[in-house]
């Protein structure tokens, strides 16, 4: 298993999980775009285009730090393109970039409403759309969403409609491409976490107390390395966990991934009640 020589296209890679999948990818010397707003630090944010750049480049890979805005045309087909040209063609596309508020109805402004759904499922659909050219003259071509399952029930939509909608728009996107795209021999799969991720989002979420009943990003970073191993013509249209996928290939040690052992740990939005936990894996605290 290598991804020596690929070229990884990953939206939001300029910190957490997008990161996570890059610095992953460059232990082989892959080749990363860094797809992302950031190119000037931020106030609360850690990390830039530019410092992740350094990471991947530190880790064995090649990086192309760019600046892109998913929700404008004209940024993502500039950075698609770019990409190419820099690196020969595109082998992977990733489509992590993510807006979040979780608020109900009433309570969600409608430029944040738009905000969301441009960036998940309309961002998605778009960089999908125009790497699709490059990915059919790859030799094993995968576009990966970070989204969840399709698990369309009340209880996940109610409390926070707007977001809901928006992260299931990303889903959709799966669905449609898995067959559009089977003939073709591109594979798209979603992939998502049982868990809350140790994240700058979820530290403002729910801060120290929130990001020590989490997993770190490296579980996710895990199961996409082994997705991208996977025959495109094969491992389509899949709707995976993270822990269950990695379970399925053999992985056993979970407590690896924790934050804090002693802490149970906080399930994710949108994990569907028909997907528990692998065998032997505990979502409670490890004692001793």
């Amino acid at each position: 298993m290598s991804l020596q020589g690929k070229t990884l296209f990953i939206t939001g890679a300029s910190r957490g999980i997008g990161l996570a999948i890059a610095l992953r990818a460059a232990k082989d010397g892959a080749n990363i775009a860094i797809a992302a707003k950031t190119d000037t630090p931020h106030p609360k944010l850690a990390g830039t285009i530019h410092t992740a750049a350094d990471e991947i480049e530190k880790a064995g890979g090649k990086a192309l730090a760019l600046v892109c805005n998913v929700r404008e045309e004209a940024s993502v087909k500039d950075a698609i393109e770019k990409t190419a040209a820099h690196f020969g063609g595109i082998d992977i596309v990733v489509n992590n970039a993510s807006a979040i508020q979780l608020t109900p109805v009433t309570q969600t402004d409608m430029n944040r409403f738009d905000l969301m759904h441009q960036v998940n499922a309309r961002g998605t659909f778009m960089v999908s759309k125009f790497a699709i050219p490059y990915l059919e003259k790859a030799k094993n071509p995968h576009i990966l969403m970070l989204s969840p399952p399709l698990d369309i029930r009340e209880k996940w939509f109610a409390p926070y409609t707007a977001y809901a909608m928006a992260k299931y728009g990303m889903s959709l996107v799966v669905l449609g491409l898995a067959g559009e795209l089977r003939s073709k021999g591109i594979a798209a799969n979603a992939l998502w976490p049982r868990t809350t991720i140790a994240t700058a989002a979820v530290n403002m979420l729910g801060g120290d107390r929130l990001m020590n009943m989490s997993r770190t990003p490296d579980i996710l970073s895990d199961a996409a390395y082994r997705i991208f191993h996977k025959p495109a013509r094969e491992f389509s249209g899949n709707f995976l966990i993270d822990d269950t996928f990695l379970a399925s290939e053999g992985v056993t040690d979970f407590d690896q991934y924790r934050i804090n052992p002693g802490t149970a740990l906080s399930p994710d939005f949108f994990v569907p009640d028909d997907m528990p936990p692998p065998k032997g894996v505990d979502l409670g605290p490890r004692k001793g």
